[in-house]
């Protein structure tokens, strides 16, 4: 039985995962895979998309047969016990000092293409936006469903206004160039890219919240990743053919910039306005996944009671003033050091790989049948892209250690002030 309100239907999941997938990289990344990869970065994403789908499917599997809201960590504790689930929950939560300041630092850069900003303005508009993802994070979970379908509609609405006035595609640019040469560029931008696809795992803390998640979750998942891959995949091809890419302040504003020059002055407004509600949308979500994972624990005993309280609407509101007390402490350190929203991407990439790893790992315990071999066969890509990520990984590797080593302690301290009876 569901512990949370059972809301959200086949639509609204592809609304919510599709949103959170283009949210926070439609308008940047394919313009930073196209300065790391030029032409063959049109490969990469077809690459990036094969090796998305077996742990996608392997998600859809277990999202299906375990629905829970702690979502991946729950997963990775029923298959190598609660110590486990306690690191890799820790681990999920680690995200936060880099990849929310991340996410809301590429959500006020939309607000810079329009209006010249200080930094201290960038960092108001952020905190307004927490604010602003408080106050619907209080709402039932069907309102964020509806919500974010009419904003995924409005972001593919965009790339498809750009397609067709722009005359896409062009002669010049074909849709898979020749790749001679190339693969050597692949790993750098997979490295960018792999950010447009992690949201996955944040959907899986909504499993329990579908009316019927044995059939709708994995559809919900599935076709959520494969329109994302596809309007990303649309969005290069328009990058490249206006090579609105190049350096970090053109990367940055690659999509208004393109609009501006294909529809005037007034598109950049337009653009802004979508790159920013994409966005929150992909905030959103995180933020909801975030809160009922602290709730989920707090639920069974594993954090302070005073967590697991709920509104009037069912959903997990304290955790989530938890999660949006941090995600604003983390976003003005960040603003103080003045770290780039390409570094917080890299550290953020290697715990989300590392999250995915466990949970496929969990997969081939779990599943059986052809499932348990996808989940393999998913462990190991994962594996390859976490080697690919390289000294992006440390920041992963580094907290994976400690969290381990003070997982050891504790038990180590425990046993040794623990009563021995005679």
């Amino acid at each position: 039985m569901s512990r949370l309100n059972q809301e959200l239907g086949l639509l609204q999941g592809i609304g919510l995962l599709s949103t959170s997938l283009l949210g926070t990289g439609i308008f940047v990344i394919p313009a930073l895979a196209a300065t790391a990869a030029g032409e063959a970065s049109l490969w990469a994403w077809m690459l990036l998309i094969a090796l998305v789908l077996p742990v996608a499917f392997t998600f859809a599997q277990l999202g299906r047969r375990f629905p829970h809201a702690g979502g991946a960590p729950h997963l990775i504790g029923r298959a190598f016990g609660p110590r486990m689930e306690r690191l890799s929950a820790w681990l999920f939560l680690a995200v936060l000092p880099v990849g929310l300041p991340a996410a809301l630092s590429i959500a006020s850069g939309f607000w810079q293409a329009v209006f010249e900003l200080s930094r201290g303005q960038a960092l108001a508009i952020q905190l307004a936006t927490l604010a602003a993802l408080f106050f619907l994070g209080q709402r039932p979970t069907k309102a964020s469903g509806l919500i974010q379908g009419a904003i995924a509609v409005a972001i593919i609405g965009t790339i498809a206004l750009i397609w067709w006035v722009g005359d896409l595609p062009v002669n010049s640019q074909p849709l898979l160039p020749p790749i001679e040469g190339a693969w050597p560029l692949l790993p750098a931008a997979l490295g960018v890219m792999f950010w447009c696809f992690v949201g996955i795992e944040a959907f899986t803390h909504m499993g329990e919240e579908f009316k019927n998640p044995e059939r709708d979750f994995p559809l919900a998942l599935l076709f959520g990743v494969l329109l994302a891959g596809l309007v990303y995949w649309a969005c290069s091809v328009a990058v490249l053919s206006f090579q609105a890419y190049g350096d970090v302040q053109t990367d940055a504003a690659s999509l208004p910039r393109l609009l501006d020059l294909l529809l005037g002055e007034k598109a950049r407004r337009l653009a802004a306005t979508v790159g920013y509600l994409a966005c929150f949308a992909s905030m959103n979500v995180y933020m909801q996944g975030f809160a009922r994972l602290i709730w989920s624990l707090a639920d069974e005993g594993k954090l302070p009671d005073s967590l697991a309280q709920r509104n009037r609407h069912g959903v997990p509101a304290r955790a989530l003033l938890l999660v949006i007390l941090s995600c604003a402490l983390c976003a003005s350190l960040a603003s103080v050091l003045n770290l780039t929203v390409d570094d917080l991407i890299r550290y953020a990439n290697g715990n989300f790989v590392l999250i995915y790893l466990l949970s496929m790992a969990a997969g081939w315990v779990l599943l059986r049948g052809i499932w348990r071999w996808l989940a393999g066969i998913s462990a190991l890509l994962c594996m390859l892209v976490l080697l690919a990520l390289g000294m992006d990984a440390l920041y992963a590797l580094g907290l994976l250690a400690l969290l381990t080593s003070f997982s050891f302690l504790r038990q180590q301290y425990s046993r040794t002030t623990t009563p021995r009876h005679t």
